[in-house]
């Protein structure tokens, strides 16, 4: 079995480190404005800053390894591609929703974390059937 290197996932990765600064350099404004060095001070833009950035951090790593491994592993290319957009899709409506309200409620916000769990569920399952399968 030959290893290649995972280009598409490298391309998703890209786009999301991008994003990764975007909500990095966000968190930092406002810890200026706020003048708050530590925890979100009681701020509610403050913490919705801080959220979406933890959210983003807390899931789209372990998706990522996940959509790499799979290409690795010459899952059906498309799949590889639909798993990425997927998850670029799900990480932009996650942090945006996160980054217009904390509610539950937030549709954007449920359809990012929804479509993130399904990635990484679909990437596993699709890992297990391309090794069971060779």
């Amino acid at each position: 079995m030959t290893l290649t290197f995972p280009i598409v996932t490298a391309a998703c990765a890209a786009i999301i480190g991008l994003l990764a600064a975007f909500l990095t350099v966000r968190v930092i404004l406002n810890r200026v404005r706020f003048k708050c060095d530590t925890g979100d001070g009681g701020h509610a833009a403050l913490a919705q800053a801080i959220r979406a950035h933890g959210n983003l951090t807390e899931h789209a790593p372990l998706a990522l390894l996940l959509i790499g491994f799979a290409e690795g592993l010459h899952a059906p290319l498309a799949a590889v591609y639909a798993l990425g957009g997927a998850l670029v899709l799900a990480r932009l409506a996650s942090a945006w929703g996160l980054s217009h309200s904390l509610e539950l409620g937030s549709s954007t916000r449920k359809s990012g974390a929804g479509l993130t769990v399904l990635v990484i569920v679909v990437s596993s399952l699709l890992i297990l059937y391309t090794l069971a399968t060779r």
